[in-house]
């Protein structure tokens, strides 16, 4: 027998409305703290010369704080086209493709996805109807770091590194988003802490996964970034935190799904979530092979 303990706490989704549709929601502004508190991490770092003193950087950072400065447009653009064209091709389109009964596939004026982006284009850029990847957006991150790191003719392995130490920060203000939202809720539960959501129609207490991958992904995820950097210097060797964070955000977004309930059957349990952690850990093993490799010796001076 389920029994709910926790209360939910019903925070409206709109922190402030302004007129009709318009508003100003939580989730907007997770993305924005996450993107600021990310760029001001880095730039606390950047300052700090005893991050920097040993090879190969002997004294000079992987970037300019204007560098990051400017970079923080790039990196808002990559999340939110690359996490919205990521929800529509992954989830709109397969996933939905695979199940159309799902509940996030019928939209609220009667049309289906994925055949509704064909009849109206539009939808695929309305995030504000809900629908966002966190890797469709590491995937437009990804690229826009890239690009950004040719553009300037930065390391592009030393920049990433930078940047992934500051990525768990908005991964836990979106998790908390998830959770005001009330969506991408766990499976039904009699843990003391399980929660009844107002929009599960099935009325269930469930895990309050969002907390959980908040809590794994965001806090967790940052303290082994801020070790492996600070303690045991990774950045030093260039690929090494990236290969890190792939790792770590893999196995426990691999866990989170466990516990979360799968926005659609995949294969068993077995969820889509669990298989985008096997390419995190592929390009991770790949970021190992390349940070481990024998180097030849640093010149002491550059």
């Amino acid at each position: 027998m389920y029994e709910a303990v926790l209360p939910f706490p019903r925070i409206d989704p709109v922190l402030i409305h302004i007129w009709g549709p318009f508003g100003i929601r939580w989730y907007a502004l997770s993305y924005m703290a996450g993107l600021l508190l990310g760029w001001w991490y880095i730039v606390r770092l950047l300052r700090d010369k005893s991050l920097w003193r040993n090879p190969p950087f002997n004294g000079k950072p992987p970037a300019t704080l204007d560098d990051i400065g400017d970079f923080v447009v790039w990196a808002t653009l990559g999340v939110i086209v690359g996490g919205r064209l990521g929800w529509v091709l992954f989830y709109g389109t397969f996933l939905c493709g695979i199940s159309p009964g799902a509940a996030y596939c019928k939209l609220p004026d009667g049309g289906t996805l994925p055949g509704d982006f064909l009849i109206h284009p539009w939808r695929i850029a309305a995030a504000w109807e809900g629908g966002m990847s966190f890797h469709g957006g590491a995937i437009g991150v990804i690229l826009a770091m890239w690009l950004f790191a040719r553009h300037r003719k930065l390391d592009v392995l030393r920049f990433a590194d930078l940047v992934v130490c500051a990525e768990p920060i908005g991964q836990f203000f979106g998790r908390i988003a998830n959770f005001i939202n009330g969506e991408l809720w766990g499976k039904p539960s009699s843990v003391p802490w399980a929660m009844v959501f107002p929009a599960d129609p099935t009325h269930l207490p469930r895990h309050p996964s969002q907390l959980y991958e908040a809590g794994m992904e965001g806090l967790l995820m940052f303290v082994i970034m801020l070790i492996a950097l600070r303690v045991f210097r990774l950045h030093e060797r260039p690929g090494l935190l990236g290969a890190v964070f792939l790792t770590g955000y893999g196995v426990f977004r691999f866990i989170g799904e466990i516990f979360r309930e799968p926005d659609t059957p995949f294969i068993g349990w077995f969820s889509l979530g669990m298989a985008f952690s096997i390419p995190m850990w592929i390009g991770a093993a790949l970021l190992y092979w390349h940070a481990l490799r024998p180097r030849p010796q640093w010149p002491a001076n550059l």
